[in-house]
């Protein structure tokens, strides 16, 4: 939902969905404001319930917080609304979620997982079935491939990876709410020094604005990234991110309904076997008793 209706800000069409004129807010401020509301809603939450000894991080998992908050949270959001401002929903969230191809390599060829059958053709069937639901192929309509905005999504995908390989690791030492509230710390401060409070002022957005960025902050960051870092909790990365991938089939409907995207035949195979492959990827390899665990170990 909140990839369409990122979309739908950038292209003016929110002000219609909504009923007023909006502002136009930028890629940038989008990002910025999704992780700082996120934070000033959920540290005092945090702290007012256990004190400061609630997200209290030994050094080592503070910086690696920091880090991934950065290299993770920060530059995946932005440059992920970069390339639905320079392409469209499809293509960016599609390039995006090549994602779980870079965690298979990089944790095979750390040799925390081993290359098998299953996990090759989950991935595989999954990248299919997107592929196929944003209509690149079977006759859908051609797309406006910007090379700014791909290569925005290219490095989106990376980002993703990372805070997803990164993130498995930390929470397996500390809670959820630990892990999100310092990455979101780490990317808020991260976003003040790029785009400090009076460069927003000079903006002028109007009460609307503000109201859609709060509210925007709370569908796509809180309620997401907990569930989600919960998973990453119990599921190796390699599996949580092919899960992950129910948003592409959602976000593609959510488009087809408020932006008027049509779902072609071929796309609904797409979505079919995008939840074949979470199926797949869930069932226990063979001669296997447990599922898999990726060593824990500081990131690099």
């Amino acid at each position: 939902m909140c990839a369409a209706l990122g979309r739908a800000v950038f292209t003016g069409k929110l002000s219609g969905l909504a009923g007023q004129s909006l502002h136009p807010i930028e890629p940038l401020i989008l990002s910025q404001a999704r992780t700082t509301f996120s934070l000033l809603v959920l540290l005092p939450i945090l702290v007012g319930a256990g004190g400061w000894r609630r997200i209290k991080l030994p050094r080592p998992d503070l910086m690696q917080c920091l880090v991934l908050g950065i290299l993770g949270v920060a530059v995946s959001n932005y440059f992920y609304y970069v390339a639905i401002q320079r392409t469209n929903v499809a293509i960016a969230i599609i390039v995006q979620y090549t994602a779980p191809v870079w965690v298979l390599l990089y944790v095979v060829a750390r040799r925390q997982q081993k290359l098998t059958l299953q996990k090759v053709a989950a991935v595989g069937i999954a990248l299919t079935g997107v592929v196929l639901a944003i209509g690149i192929v079977g006759g859908a309509r051609a797309f406006h491939l910007d090379s700014y905005g791909l290569s925005a999504a290219i490095v989106a995908s990376f980002s993703f990876a990372f805070y997803n390989v990164g993130g498995h690791s930390i929470l397996s030492r500390h809670d959820r709410w630990r892990v999100l509230v310092w990455t979101l710390a780490s990317a808020s401060a991260f976003w003040m020094v790029v785009s400090p409070p009076w460069k927003i002022a000079a903006a002028h957005y109007d009460g609307g604005n503000w109201v859609f960025l709060f509210v925007f902050s709370m569908l796509s960051v809180l309620g997401p990234f907990s569930l989600y870092f919960l998973g990453l909790q119990y599921l190796e990365p390699t599996r949580a991110i092919i899960a992950s991938c129910l948003e592409p089939v959602f976000s593609i409907l959510l488009a087809a309904a408020l932006l008027g995207e049509g779902v072609r035949p071929i796309q609904s195979l797409g979505i079919v076997l995008v939840l074949a492959a979470i199926v797949i990827v869930q069932l226990p390899g063979r001669g296997t008793a447990t599922a898999e665990r990726v060593v824990v170990e500081p990131i690099e």
